[in-house]
């Protein structure tokens, strides 16, 4: 079956000067342009001038560019729409095209949302419409994540006993380290979330209060734990690292391998397949070619290097491969759902200072509620 599908939030052009870099709406449709079955009919964005920029860059034709999405659902009926606007508007758009009738998939940036309780209406109305909803935390599909888990699974480390994650933050970056603490699982639910968290400096990223550092603990429900440091002095070393009773897999190490293993003879780099933490490690040829096209931009040198298939070419890959073939995707949204749980269970686990068991129970967001009361700069000013 072909496939046609629509983009909602286009964003600026990633070479123009107000872009912020990340375009990722245009990352999504160039996966789609590499798949036989997809065909890219339309596209929307308030900002009606990016549309036009990206509907010019990937042959939409004129007719089918919009600045509503209601109006594009209604007059295009997509099968598919990628869905790349900020995490505050996610809920909207989304539950909007499952309720439309029209559309069979939806592909969403990360995070999830703003809030615990978008997040849960939003799995729920898909699940009520038969829409299968898929959110974007593509390096499940990177090598050093797919070896590390074929290693863990071949029982190399031992009995996995903790997964230990560092990054910039909970939620953002975050979310896909969280992600990925439910893949090395198996999905296992936690159990309970313990955390402290700072915001003594606003930390707004795409419309969403993000913590300047954290520390967090949780346990899941066969005793893995799980601990998150945060922030520009996180406590790690890596951004992964499994420890399992027998040894150690260190994913993104400071300065080092994208992968590398300890076990009773010492540490040892793990090839990754010439995969980087977050894409394809170019190789010298292609190297070369970038710089070749960096000063001139219109020779064809895309046609003299290997085209390998970024993260996000190999996620959209498999949301389309599922909706084939009518099997559960990997990017499935209870993955995420069950990923985001923790992120708000760490803030509001702050709000409390105690441990929070779950389900979660609350509906908002509890670092918003307490950055808008004035109560995280109260008490940076408190410690001082």
């Amino acid at each position: 079956m072909t496939y046609t599908v629509a983009v909602v939030g286009t964003g600026a052009d990633p070479d123009s000067p107000d872009s912020n870099g990340y375009a990722m709406a245009y990352r999504h449709a160039r996966a789609y342009e590499r798949l036989e079955n997809c065909r890219l009919v339309a596209c929307a964005d308030v900002v009606v001038e990016n549309a036009r920029a990206f509907a010019e860059t990937f042959a939409i034709p004129p007719e089918r560019v919009y600045e509503n999405y209601e109006r594009l659902l209604a007059e295009v009926e997509p099968d598919v729409v990628s869905v790349c606007v900020p995490p505050a508007v996610h809920a909207e758009i989304v539950v909007g095209c499952a309720e439309s009738g029209v559309v069979q998939g939806i592909h969403c940036e990360k995070p999830m949302a703003k809030t615990w309780g978008e997040c849960r209406e939003m799995v729920r109305v898909c699940d009520d419409h038969g829409v299968q909803l898929t959110f974007n935390h593509q390096r499940r599909f990177g090598g050093p994540f797919r070896t590390a888990k074929r290693l863990l699974d071949a029982g190399e480390i031992g009995e996995l006993a903790r997964v230990d994650v560092g990054g910039p933050n909970l939620y953002d970056y975050g979310s896909h380290l969280f992600d990925l603490c439910g893949y090395f699982t198996d999905q296992t639910p936690a159990e309970w979330v313990m955390a402290q968290i700072d915001y003594s400096e606003e930390n707004l990223q795409f419309g969403v209060h993000n913590e300047n550092r954290a520390i967090a603990q949780w346990r899941y429900e066969d005793g893995t734990y799980g601990t998150a440091s945060t922030g520009a002095d996180s406590t790690l070393n890596c951004e992964l690292r499994l420890v399992g009773s027998e040894g150690t897999l260190e994913i993104g190490v400071d300065g080092g391998p994208a992968l590398r293993m300890r076990t009773s003879g010492g540490w040892k780099t793990v090839d990754t397949d010439g995969d980087g933490i977050h894409g394809p490690t170019p190789g010298l040829v292609g190297r070369a070619a970038k710089q070749v096209k960096s000063r001139v931009p219109f020779l064809p040198v895309d046609r003299l290097t290997p085209d390998a298939p970024t993260f996000i070419d190999r996620a959209v890959a498999d949301v389309v491969s599922a909706l084939d073939e009518g099997r559960r995707p990997e990017l499935a949204a209870e993955n995420a759902l069950q990923a985001t749980e923790l992120i708000f269970a760490c803030w509001e686990s702050a709000r409390r200072r105690g441990r929070v068991d779950l389900p979660l129970e609350v509906d908002s967001n509890p670092l918003e509620e307490m950055v808008e009361a004035g109560e995280m700069l109260a008490a940076s000013r408190i410690a001082e």
